[in-house]
């Protein structure tokens, strides 16, 4: 035999175990496709845990880094607050210091304290009506039982009688509250 013989038969033999082994194989991935469990590497459970630290400091880094933006921004718009927060008090007196100007300049031309009288009355209204559209409220203490949370006695009258103990007498300083928080306590009278 010759050389070309033997490899003709050894094709066939291949050719035929080729198709023998290409079933083989089908058989074998339909198999094979069930979960079948790849060899996987185990990690060294140093660099597991290294590589778990890595990522908590690139996760701490990014946190310490949102906060200090969140602490630097609050800090800026409460700078901005306490800069511009009186703007809105002060433009709702800015028009009755208008009317103030022109009461001053209109009493140089009359002698009348009646007419001036009237003028600095409007005046007072509207300014009130201003601080009520601000928040700001006058307490009212007419008859009212002494609370030290709203007032602050000046005085103690004695003799009043059992039905004015422990009353509002007199009131020497109106008291002012903004949006139900005292700004300035009441000076009153107290009957003892």
């Amino acid at each position: 035999m010759t050389e070309e013989e033997k490899i003709n038969q050894e094709e066939t033999v291949v050719n035929d175990s080729v198709v023998d082994t290409k079933e083989a194989v089908a058989e074998e991935e339909t198999v094979n496709e069930a979960p079948a469990e790849e060899p996987t590497e185990e990690k060294d459970p140093l660099e597991a845990a290294l590589e778990e630290i890595e990522q908590l400091k690139t996760q701490m880094l990014y946190k310490t880094a949102e906060f200090d933006n969140y602490r630097k921004r609050t800090l800026k718009e409460k700078a901005e607050l306490i800069l511009n927060g009186g703007e809105k008090a002060v433009s709702a007196v800015l028009p009755v210091i208008d009317d103030m100007e022109r009461a001053i300049e209109n009493g140089a031309k009359t002698d009348d304290p009646e007419v001036l009288r009237e003028g600095m009355e409007l005046i007072y209204n509207k300014f009130i009506k201003a601080l009520e559209g601000l928040g700001v409220k006058k307490m009212d203490t007419a008859d009212a039982d002494f609370d030290t949370d709203l007032h602050e006695a000046v005085a103690m009258v004695p003799g009043m009688g059992d039905d004015k103990k422990g009353k509002v007498i007199d009131c020497l300083q109106t008291g002012y509250m903004l949006n139900d928080k005292v700004i300035r306590h009441a000076k009153v009278a107290v009957g003892q």
